[in-house]
């Protein structure tokens, strides 16, 4: 290279038998310089797909906190309207049986051990709450309150073995007494092997048994058995309400002397 580089200084002629260097120097170097060349742009190729990539990855991110985000709002508008709706009907409920004569409570436990079949309201003496008093949602029959402190209470639900409510099927009128079973489940007592009940006939309270009004769901006849002996058929009844997915419950207060069945208006 200092050779040609002299010799181009000197002003030789391309046609010089000295230009001959130059060219072969040139020669050599050109595939040298196109190497240099092609690892310098797949460098800067590589170093730019690089940084692409990690742009991508950081919007990828950025677009799948947004996409959890708007989950969890859809998730959150679709609980309050679910709320909504179950208070709403508590509150067409609590309209029905008087308004002042009933008090909303949300459900904050359950029982741990299974051995008795309660729950835990958010309501207590503090707000009129007292023992004895019925317990309901817009889809039937809780149960009845057992005790109770300042703020909170405790129900035992219709379905526990201790529990019982004085009942008639809706169809042919026949009473009986619905209690809870040790397996799970409701029964029927009493009821004699010449009433003509039968499954999918529908069970609501008598208010007879000064806990319950009058006419409210219980629950629908599952099957009913008159093997064996005794006088009174083995009558299984599906509960009206799921129990353990309740949420919002009514606390009748003060029985109402009749229950308005007629839905009202909304404005």
């Amino acid at each position: 290279m200092l050779l040609a580089l002299n010799l181009v200084s000197i002003g030789v002629k391309p046609t010089d038998f000295a230009q001959r260097p130059v060219t072969v120097m040139m020669t050599a170097i050109t595939p040298v310089q196109d190497t240099l060349n092609s690892f310098a742009h797949g460098s800067t190729g590589f170093v730019r797909n690089y940084f692409d990539l990690v742009n991508v990855r950081r919007d990828n991110e950025r677009l799948k906190a947004q996409l959890a985000q708007t989950k969890s709002d859809q998730s959150r508008v679709v609980e309050l309207e679910t709320e909504n709706r179950h208070l709403s009907d508590l509150l067409d409920l609590k309209d029905a049986l008087g308004g002042g004569n009933a008090v909303g409570a949300n459900v904050i436990g359950s029982d741990a051990n299974g051995l008795a079949h309660t729950l835990m309201l958010g309501q207590g003496s503090s707000a009129g709450v007292m023992p004895g008093m019925a317990v309901l949602s817009f889809r039937g029959v809780v149960g009845k309150i057992i005790a109770t402190s300042a703020n909170a209470s405790r129900v035992l639900l219709i379905d526990d073995h201790n529990a019982a409510l004085d009942a008639f099927d809706q169809r042919t009128r026949t009473r009986g007494i619905v209690a809870g079973i040790v397996d799970d489940g409701l029964t029927m007592k009493y009821v004699d092997r010449s009433q003509e009940v039968r499954p999918s006939d529908v069970i609501v309270t008598s208010g007879l048994d000064g806990i319950f009004p009058r006419g409210l769901l219980v629950g629908t006849i599952k099957s009913v058995k008159g093997e064996g002996p005794g006088m009174f058929l083995n009558v299984a009844i599906s509960p009206a309400v799921d129990f353990r997915s309740l949420e919002q419950v009514l606390i009748i207060k003060q029985m109402p002397e009749s229950i308005d069945t007629q839905p009202k208006a909304k404005g």
